[in-house]
């Protein structure tokens, strides 16, 4: 840096500047999206060192980030403001920029300064730092055509509905909501595994899924082409991280080529679901019991392909014939001694080995994902697309089994474009598995005042 530029910092940022930014103070910790992308544009202009930008990344919450960052830039010259408004709009973040641009007279009044930043919070310590990712020219094409729903931010519960839901539902109000693991593999060994192309589009699916789940206050964590081992020993040491003790559930993504009930790693070797699963449940991941165990698996399920049936008039009716719901607690049945007690003679609760879980799949049981009509380069698979789409716009005050339910409709209504190949008007069919046993609200956004 030069001396010209280190004197104009000594000026600090524009007192209107200062002000646009304290009046919005409070929205922009809410909702901004402190990811590498933006970072990584304050640094190339000079905007943040190098030192503040690892303190940024971290911090191990979103508003914990966003906070930070707002401590910063009123200090860092003149252009951090407007450079500042460069990146959100790089990053896709167009409504706050919108926000900071407008007059306080395009408000209808003189806009009351919100509650600002607060510099005397305690500095929260971390023990990892995030990695620094490369600005590359590749990672800039993740972004969207305009119209894409990726531009809206995930919509804010209200203080509300989180009173009325939460006593019913799954508690969920760590900050982090809890830990996320993204799995993607994208390019596979030409040698070892010679029959699986390359999944292209699929980079635009994990950027997705870490967009998103960032924004719903996840921690989260994303690897690229692993093995079969290599995702094992991935999601070994995921089950295994102390921190699933303070927060309230957890995340995975598998994304891939695969079979019916297993993904592809990139030497061709598959990983069994089955042994994912049962390294969550409850007898393998204690940290994580009563918790929320969320999973997305991104995969073919076998070879047919779904051609798609004509619609006849009418809705078809069928009826389902009432299932006998099996007596498993009989009382007397069983000793006492056989079973579990506690310290004092108490009975200790059991739980069963497998529960808490909810499991979206993008196609249904033999169904191969047609990537040719069914991923775009631009705007990654349709199951993903559905489902961030529906997070952000419905997840405020919709709880996750019904978001899902939402996908798996929006994903009948779509059909591939590939005129003159078997792919053309083909059709994909989403469905999920659920063990949940309350309903489980995300409560995007909202952190309960104690």
């Amino acid at each position: 840096m030069n001396v010209r530029w280190s004197k104009m910092l000594e000026c600090g940022m524009l007192e209107r500047d200062r002000r646009a930014l304290r009046r919005r103070s409070s929205i922009l910790i809410k909702q901004l999206v402190v990811d590498e992308l933006l970072i990584q544009s304050l640094q190339a202009d000079d905007i943040l060192t190098e030192s503040m930008a690892e303190s940024i990344m971290a911090e191990q919450t979103s508003q914990k980030r966003s906070w930070r960052l707002l401590l910063f830039l009123p200090k860092r010259g003149p252009r951090a403001f407007s450079s500042f408004c460069s990146a959100l709009r790089e990053t896709e973040q167009q409504h706050l920029y919108e926000l900071l641009t407008q007059s306080p007279e395009k408000d209808g009044k003189d806009t009351p300064v919100e509650r600002c930043v607060d510099y005397s919070l305690p500095l929260p310590t971390q023990e990892e730092i995030a990695a620094k990712r490369a600005r590359t020219h590749d990672s800039m094409e993740f972004s969207l055509d305009a119209d894409s729903p990726i531009n809206s931010p995930v919509l804010p519960c209200t203080p509300d509905f989180y009173l009325s839901h939460c006593h019913q539902s799954y508690k969920m109000n760590s900050s982090p909501r809890g830990l996320a693991l993204v799995i993607s593999n994208v390019t596979f060994d030409p040698c070892a595994a010679p029959d699986l192309d390359p999944r292209k589009g699929g980079e635009v699916d994990d950027e997705v899924l870490r967009k998103v789940f960032t924004e719903l206050d996840y921690l989260v964590t994303v690897h690229r082409d692993l093995t079969a081992q290599g995702m094992r020993s991935c999601i070994e040491n995921f089950c295994r991280r102390p921190d699933h003790r303070t927060v309230d559930s957890c995340v995975v993504c598998l994304l891939s080529h695969g079979v019916d009930g297993a993904i592809y790693g990139t030497d061709g070797q598959l990983l069994q679901l089955d042994w994912v699963f049962k390294s969550f449940d409850n007898a393998h991941c204690p940290l994580l019991q009563n918790k929320p165990k969320i999973f997305f698996i991104q995969a073919c399920r076998g070879e047919e392909m779904d051609c798609g049936v004509e619609q006849i008039d009418g809705p078809a009716r069928t009826c389902s014939p009432c299932c006998e719901q099996l007596d498993a607690g009989r009382e007397g049945q069983g000793d006492a001694h056989s079973r579990q007690r506690g310290d004092m003679g108490r009975p200790r609760i059991k739980l069963p080995q497998r529960s808490d879980m909810i499991c979206g799949f993008a196609s249904l049981k033999g169904q191969r994902i047609c990537t040719a009509a069914m991923r775009n380069t631009k705007r990654g698979s349709w199951f993903i697309q559905e489902l961030n789409t529906t997070l952000r716009l419905q997840a405020r005050d919709t709880h996750l089994a019904d978001i899902m339910v939402q996908v798996n409709g929006r994903i009948k209504e779509r059909e591939g474009y590939a005129p003159g190949t078997a792919h053309h008007r083909c059709k994909e069919m989403s469905e999920f598995t659920s063990s949940l046993c309350k309903d489980l609200y995300l409560f995007p956004k909202y952190q309960p005042q104690y």
